[in-house]
């Protein structure tokens, strides 16, 4: 009787031996698959054939859990963190990729509030690509009016005329430029920057009311924009 007791005992002993193995107890934090189970798991067994694959399956989930993060709150501060906490994240580049656009967009809509053509060039030497790029050039190739102030027989004469004109109309202009003579023309013009049609009109019936003479004039389709 005592013999069988005995071995009663021993066989519930190597029973609850066995239900706390490493085996058992991998086998238990992958059905929970939770990073604390994990980490539970190389607390008890930090040097386990299993522990390797312990910390990568943590650095998943958590790198899982940070993109979560991000994607919920969805700024530039959430993907800038994310890249901070996770450099070596399966989501950097896709993090990159959002940043740039969120980037872009804001670029883009303080080009637009600017309409002019100096904002619209700036935005594509920034930004070439993606769908507010397309935009811009659309935008851009409207761009083919100037306001046309004044000839000048001397690059000195169409500096002086274009300072006095910045000062006085560099807002409504958007800028005075002098452009210099091309071809066998020995004439400097003074002339505003590029603008659409409906603002090259406005900007010159702006100065008209000042009694500064000015002509609406299309750019030719071979002379750069800007």
């Amino acid at each position: 009787m005592k013999i069988l007791i005995r071995s009663v005992c021993l066989l519930a002993v190597a029973a609850l031996l066995a239900c706390s193995s490493p085996e058992a107890d991998w086998n238990q934090a992958t059905a929970q698959g939770t990073a604390a189970a994990y980490q539970d798991f190389l607390n008890k067994y930090p040097n386990n054939a299993h522990a390797a694959e312990a910390r990568q399956r943590i650095q998943t989930i958590q790198d899982g859990q940070a993109w979560i993060n991000a994607q919920t709150a969805n700024s530039l501060d959430s993907y800038q963190q994310y890249i901070a906490a996770e450099p070596q994240g399966a989501n950097v580049q896709e993090a990159h990729n959002r940043i740039m656009a969120i980037q872009s967009a804001a670029a883009w809509q303080d080009t637009k509030n600017a309409g002019t053509a100096s904002a619209l060039q700036a935005f594509l030497q920034k930004y070439p690509q993606g769908p507010e790029a397309d935009q811009a050039r659309a935008q851009l190739a409207q761009f083919d009016y100037q306001v046309q102030l004044g000839t000048y027989s001397s690059g000195q004469q169409a500096d002086q005329a274009r300072a006095r004109l910045q000062d006085h109309y560099g807002k409504d202009l958007q800028a005075v430029v002098v452009v210099p003579p091309s071809g066998k023309s020995k004439v400097y013009h003074v002339a505003s920057a590029d603008m659409t049609q409906d603002q090259a009109k406005a900007a010159c019936a702006m100065l008209r009311k000042s009694h500064q003479r000015c002509e609406v004039t299309k750019l030719a389709a071979s002379e750069p924009r800007g």
